[in-house]
């Protein structure tokens, strides 16, 4: 049986409303059914936000899921045999009261035991399975970057905060009669007209259609009306139909619980059938560009609704009605602007006030223009006003398109950033539409692309995030006081990574420092094909595309790259053959956006990539390292998310140090095949951070791991196998992080961590089994340690050891179990 069956929730409401009919009419069965109905309360809201996350499990829990539903199925079966009973057949009834008291201890050992685990494990691999990736920077930012405030509640974090406030804000000041006044017409439409089936919000780039539909979504009578079921999605340029597809349909039919969704189960778009009165559904389509993608993405089905957001306004025949967002007025217009400029809501005395109101004039009420424009005056002198608001008025491009008028006058936001901050953001344009960017992707490429320390690359990251530039986001599971960068993402509005585009795209196509395509295509652009005639001088190449072959290649030069990203959706992928002709390259980002992993072929091309420093690979089949990547003497960062790695990780034919003898940074996340660490990795001097983060199959850490002298950053995050830890952790002299958190089934911390003399930080969050610590004389040992981060039941004995050493400040991580951040 499908463990999907199971989290549709059929069997274990149905067993509910039988346990609620026992209670009242058996009186030898009430307390168990008490105490049943009791824990399938508990799993009922669990079972309704599991159901739309998309979550895929090991064979090893599925298979435990699958027992359990079984049991359930088996209780229904019980709880029936209960109520047809005659009252007077004693016996039979004490039979059925015992059966019915074993089967409320079954419950209740998995409620207490198992189902934590899984919850645990699932909200954390959830996030990539919602193209949610994380940045994994935090203990080598604590170590590096402590000096300059960037950390827990520095640069970062606190830009992330302001982010989020400003936000709030910015939709208050618009919210005033525009919003609501709009907000009640799509309302009206969504669900005050059951004739519609699809409903639409249609305005230009930069006015607000998304932060309209993304408050409908908020809304308490929406969300009453649909009762929470309202799916979000993000459709793009380049969309990939059979995902999004699968998405909506195991939403509608409620069988997308663990991605068990099939291309060969959906039915084709525009299924039309009478289903009665199902639940009510909402589906928000985000960022539609074509009416044949639409129709592909609709299912005409009772009680179903359809919103679509789009640039284009849609025939009747697709889209029955259309909401077209207005432009602000005048006083919204302003007091946005002002909110930007000077974080008020009206114009300060002190600021020139015509002046003000000529460049509020120019942004012609468009939202995203007065808010990027806004941020990027804040704080300049008066005669800088009078410079942007001249280049303004010259701005009227020779089309008259709203589009390109609000490109240009947003153009003016970039001109006057540093140079170095501006082909930051230029570089922003690399990255597919609509898509989170991981931060340690981010980091990494201006590093190695513009030669600046990562420092330099955090203040850069924080200025474009104050001028509007581009969004921090925080993962909304944050739930404690000192969660950082991991928790943190980067997203743009398209219409700026259009004006990236856009500046990014002026020179000859031979003679770009970028060269970039704008959306995901089956091939490369016939531009490129046109020119090979000569080297292309780009120093950062972007590649979208789905499968690719070997003949579907260019014979391209790039002599002077240093950052190739590709990025693609297949099962398999060929890798470029240019990759030979790239001496310079220094950073390779691979992401593969399927929903299986990617076979890679043409692996050798690493062999002449000598000067490589970073490599990230996402959702792939990683090759055996042994013989394809001996050359990689210089790597320095190797990424591993989300990909099979037990051929290229296989201990016996692993040698670490001769393969990347200079690495100093490994990460393996949500690895799921994962099991044990070649022992070789002991012997690579250099390494200095090691993370490895969901990775739920590893179930030990090699024997000579304290061999790592030089390591300075463990993270063991969420590792749900690992039971101990090697007593050899004690002579990491030069340990300043660990991590163990969710590390469910850690029995304890060896008694030899009281030899870590430069440990500093311990977050020990959620490690139920940790209930005793070592010896408070061993721990006091640890002279360096400033914070520990636990849960509350071994919080007490720490406070005993924190009475040795006053510089030791014990937080109390708090619980974090909610699912709600799966609906947003």
């Amino acid at each position: 049986m499908a463990f999907n069956d199971f989290f549709a929730g059929e069997i274990a409401m149905e067993l509910l409303k039988q346990l609620i009919a026992i209670s009242r009419k058996s009186c030898l069965c009430k307390s168990s059914a008490d105490n049943l109905i009791s824990s399938i309360q508990v799993l009922l809201p669990i079972i309704d936000e599991i159901k739309y996350s998309g979550v895929e499990l090991p064979a090893l829990r599925q298979s435990q899921l699958d027992r359990f539903s079984e049991t359930l199925r088996g209780g229904l079966e019980l709880a029936r045999k209960v109520l047809a009973s005659s009252r007077w057949n004693v016996y039979k009834n004490l039979q059925l009261a015992r059966k019915m008291e074993k089967l409320d201890k079954q419950v209740e050992r998995f409620v207490s035991g198992p189902m934590q685990a899984h919850l645990l494990a699932d909200v954390h691999h959830m996030r990539f399975e919602t193209a949610e990736r994380f940045d994994r920077l935090e203990g080598r930012l604590e170590q590096r970057l402590s000096s300059m405030k960037i950390g827990a509640g520095g640069w970062v974090e606190e830009a992330v905060k302001r982010m989020e406030v400003e936000d709030e804000a910015s939709v208050g000041i618009v919210g005033g009669v525009g919003l609501d006044l709009a907000k009640n017409n799509v309302k009206k439409l969504v669900i005050g007209r059951d004739d519609l089936n699809v409903v639409g919000i249609w305005g230009i780039g930069g006015s607000g259609k998304t932060t309209l539909a993304n408050e409908i979504c908020r809304d308490n009578q929406v969300r009453s009306y649909f009762n929470n079921r309202i799916l979000f999605l993000t459709v793009s340029q380049s969309p990939d139909l059979a995902q999004l597809r699968e998405k909506i349909w195991g939403f509608i039919t409620g069988n997308e619980a663990m991605g068990y969704s099939n291309n060969s189960f959906v039915p084709p778009g525009k299924l039309q059938c009478e289903w009665g009165t199902g639940p009510r559904t909402l589906v928000v389509l985000d960022d539609v560009w074509s009416s044949s993608v639409l129709e592909q993405l609709i299912f005409k089905i009772p009680s179903y609704k359809t919103l679509v957001v789009s640039r284009f306004k849609f025939p009747t025949k697709v889209v029955g009605e259309v909401y077209q967002v207005q432009l602000l007025r005048d006083d919204e217009s302003m007091s946005l602007f002002c909110h930007s400029a000077f974080c008020q809501k009206s114009i300060p005395p002190t600021a020139n006030e015509t002046l003000v109101k000529q460049i509020v004039n120019e942004c012609k009420g468009l939202p995203l223009a007065l808010k990027v424009i806004g941020a990027s005056l804040r704080d300049q002198p008066e005669m800088y006003w009078v410079s942007a608001k001249k280049r303004l008025t010259r701005g009227e491009p020779i089309c008259e398109s709203h589009e390109n008028k609000l490109l240009e006058r947003m153009a003016i936001s970039v001109d006057y950033l540093n140079k170095k901050v501006k082909e930051c953001f230029l570089d922003l344009g690399s990255f597919p539409e609509d898509k989170k960017i991981p931060l340690d992707v981010l980091i990494n490429m201006w590093v190695e692309s513009h030669g600046i320390d990562e420092e330099d690359a955090f203040a850069i990251l924080v200025e474009l995030s104050d001028k509007n530039l581009l969004t921090l986001v925080k993962d909304a599971r944050s739930g404690d006081a000192y969660s950082s960068y991991h928790e943190i993402y980067v997203t743009q509005h398209d219409v700026l990574r259009d004006l990236a585009l856009h500046l990014s795209n002026h020179p000859d196509v031979n003679e770009r420092k970028r060269l970039l395509m704008p959306r995901r295509d089956t091939e490369l652009p016939r531009d490129w094909g046109r020119n090979t005639d000569r080297p292309f001088n780009a120093q950062i190449v972007s590649v979208h595309t789905g499968e690719m072959r070997e003949m579907d290649w260019y014979p391209m030069e790039f002599p002077k790259a240093e950052v190739l990203i590709l990025n693609f959706a297949s099962n398999e992928y060929f890798l470029p053959p240019f990759m030979d002709d790239m001496p310079k390259l220094r950073a390779l980002i691979i992401i593969n956006y399927n929903t299986t992993e990617a076979t890679l072929l043409n692996f050798s091309v690493f062999t002449n990539l000598t000067n490589l420093r970073s490599l990230w690979l996402e959702k792939v089949l990683v090759p055996e390292l042994s013989n394809t990547t001996a050359p990689l003497r210089n790597l320095r960062k190797l990424s591993t998310v989300l990909c099979k790695v037990n051929n290229s990780f296989n201990p016996s034919v692993l040698d670490l140090p001769m393969i990347f003898p200079r690495l100093t940074e490994l990460v393996i996340d949500h690895c799921d095949d994962l099991v044990k660490l070649p022992v070789s990795i002991c012997k690579v001097n250099s390494l200095q951070s090691l993370s490895i983060t969901n990775c739920h199959r590893l179930s030990e850490l090699p024997a000579g791991f304290g061999l790592l002298k030089e390591l300075q950053i463990l993270r063991l995050y969420a590792c749900l196998e690992l039971k101990v830890l090697p007593p050899s952790i004690g002579e990491l002299i030069g340990l300043k992080y660990l991590g163990i958190s969710q590390c469910v089934n850690l029995r304890s911390l060896p008694r030899e961590i009281g030899r870590l003399a430069s440990l500093e930080i311990i977050d020990m969050r959620e490690c139920p089994q940790i209930v005793n610590l070592p010896s408070p004389v061993m721990l006091l040992n640890l002279k360096s340690l400033r914070r520990v981060i636990c849960d509350d039941e071994v919080s007490e004995d720490w406070k005993k050891v924190k009475r040795g050493m006053r510089h030791l400040h014990v937080q109390v991580a708090e619980k974090w179990y909610s699912l709600d951040w799966l609906h947003d």
